[in-house]
């Protein structure tokens, strides 16, 4: 989703070292991951979600440039909101994606949905069903960050670090507003708009109203905590730590 403020594109998660479009990246993503499922072919056993991390924020926080510096430092791919969103609205990307995974597994992304979800009535769109299965498929294809899209709605709790990012609306405000160049008033009108566009989304496709705490493993308040690389090092710290038996067993 771009949205204009001020003459100039702005995408929820951008900032000012992103480069690439998440076609982009979902092509370059594809393309790796191809390579380490035709080594692993052979290497069949019953599934297991990776270890994941899952990013749920306020948009404008900064959270995807943490995600980045955390995909760095553990060579986990970033799947963000624009990635996401291009797979799951991409009918041959979603299929190619939930193909990977039932190549491996036969019939058993199946049975993560009905495990996970029943037959919950807020999974109802084309769109949603696509969603939870792209983001099962990646999360049981490798280890992944996810940013946003109600990610850790999605996954399994006891195979992702829930991640909630949050700051006061003035600090959104002024950061939308150094990083394009307009007046903090037209960027707090868009953030605005964004987030009831993110609470009808929610609404729509979990059918919740409200974000909750006891739904994350750590809440990062980014009005106290600003510098991208201290919030990385808690969240690795963290997520080191829920899964130390596999990741360093």
């Amino acid at each position: 989703m771009t949205i204009k403020i001020g003459g100039k594109n702005y995408v929820p998660g951008m900032y000012s070292h992103k480069k690439f479009t998440g076609a982009q990246l979902a092509d370059k993503y594809f393309s790796d991951v191809e390579k380490k499922l035709i080594e692993k072919q052979k290497a069949l056993k019953r599934p297991e979600i990776h270890p994941c991390i899952s990013f749920s924020r306020k948009i404008g926080v900064g959270a995807l440039e943490v995600a980045d510096i955390l995909g760095e430092d553990l060579g986990y791919p970033v799947m963000d909101r624009e990635i996401l969103t291009h797979i799951a609205c991409e009918a041959n990307l979603s299929e190619k994606t939930v193909k990977y995974f039932d190549e491996r597994y036969p019939g058993m992304l199946n049975e993560f949905m009905k495990y996970l979800f029943g037959e919950k009535a807020f999974i109802k769109s084309d769109y949603s069903r696509h969603l939870f299965s792209v983001v099962l498929s990646l999360g049981g294809t490798a280890s992944t960050i996810f940013v946003g899209r109600g990610t850790h709605l999605i996954l399994p709790k006891n195979r992702t670090l829930a991640v909630r990012c949050t700051c006061s609306d003035e600090y959104r405000s002024k950061r939308l507003s150094r990083m394009l160049e307009v007046s903090e008033k037209e960027a707090a009108a868009k953030l605005a708009q964004i987030d009831k566009e993110q609470q009808e989304f929610f609404k729509k496709t979990f059918g919740k109203t409200s974000v909750e705490s006891h739904e994350f493993d750590l809440v990062l308040n980014f009005d106290l905590l600003k510098e991208p690389a201290s919030a990385a090092k808690i969240i690795k710290t963290a997520f080191m730590q829920k899964f130390q038996s596999e990741l360093c067993g």
